[in-house]
């Protein structure tokens, strides 16, 4: 059995797109792999949040991760830091990790232009802190989307140069947990190709039905299709790929062939369309009102995944600190 780790973002809501694209993949992975899910409130400290906004950030996500699947009792599912231990494995990291290879790094130029009046030392090591989640638990496979891969080579690199200063075969080299036809990728309704918090175009698993509504029946279109089988725009085949996820065969096989013969009614699509994704999120933000009051359940959960997690980072911990030199 693989081990696999995966880092969950500590800010903002589920959309349906995180939703058809890796946190459906990690219901199903957690019933073949030991499983490592952690919310990575640490990371979050770049932007600088309130202590408010962080423990209600975490709390969303928690209740939003199991209400959509994720099992405790199948998976260790822990915040960041409630398991110190990634930060002493951090700063050995740290120790090894040079200037002109972080700074190398696509993510932190990209930070550096958007934010130049924020450009922290956490912002530069976001590799060697990431490198340190997925070597605490020895992990054999990431899922990384591709703003990740980069920092996941360099993982690869830390890895392997630790195992070189100190002649030992420790710490494994993490590959990319590949999801293959199963990773759907999810467009936005404004006609971009990523739906996203960022670019404001999402439906949240939250949304109550009159907000999933306002926002289909707002999503961009074009004038309609002036001859048979025309090529769709980008626009209108945003609308079909969602579609395709959340509505029935028979459904999409209609507005298919009224697109095609040039007959389809763009609001009458746009309401069948609502009222899918209506239909579709209703169970998960059921079970996500229920579970945001469950406060004992919550920090059950919690603590249980804190315990799990702790007793496989402590052993690693003892383990690196004996092959660098320190005392047990």
């Amino acid at each position: 059995m693989e081990t696999v780790l995966s880092g969950i973002r500590s800010t903002g809501n589920l959309h349906i797109g995180n939703y058809f694209g890796a946190l459906r993949n990690f219901i199903r992975m957690q019933e073949e792999n030991q499983c490592y899910f952690f919310i990575a409130d640490y990371h979050s400290l770049t932007t600088h949040p309130t202590p408010e906004n962080l423990r209600g950030s975490v709390k969303n996500i928690l209740v939003e991760y199991l209400a959509c699947g994720l099992d405790p009792k199948k998976c260790t599912l822990y915040i960041q830091s409630d398991v110190p231990e990634v930060l002493e494995l951090y700063l050995f990291l740290n120790m090894n990790a040079y200037l002109g290879e972080l700074e190398r790094c696509t993510s932190f130029k990209d930070k550096v232009r958007q934010q130049p009046d924020n450009v922290n030392a956490g912002l530069l090591t976001y590799p060697t802190l990431m490198a340190a989640d997925i070597l605490l638990h020895r992990a054999d496979k990431v899922p990384v989307g591709k703003d990740q891969e980069q920092h996941l080579e360099l993982t690869r690199v830390f890895a392997n140069r630790f195992n070189r200063m100190y002649k030992v075969n420790y710490f494994k080299e993490p590959q990319a947990y590949n999801f293959g036809e199963n990773l759907i990728k999810i467009p936005g309704l404004d006609g971009s190709l990523k739906m996203g918090k960022s670019e404001g175009n999402a439906i949240y698993l939250a949304d109550d039905p009159a907000t999933v509504r306002k926002k289909v029946m707002r999503a961009k279109t074009d004038q309609g299709p002036t001859q048979e089988h025309q090529e769709k725009s980008q626009e209108i085949q945003n609308l079909f790929t969602i579609m395709q996820q959340v509505s029935t065969p028979d459904t999409c096989a209609f507005f298919e062939d009224a697109y095609n013969r040039c007959s389809i009614r763009y609001g009458d699509m746009k309401k069948q369309l609502a009222e899918d994704l209506v239909a579709f999120c209703a169970p998960i933000r059921e079970r996500i009102l229920a579970l945001s009051g469950e406060e004992k359940y919550l920090e059950e959960v919690m603590e249980e995944g804190a315990e799990k997690a702790r007793a496989n980072a402590r052993k690693t911990i003892r383990d690196v600190r004996e092959i660098i030199g320190f005392r047990k």
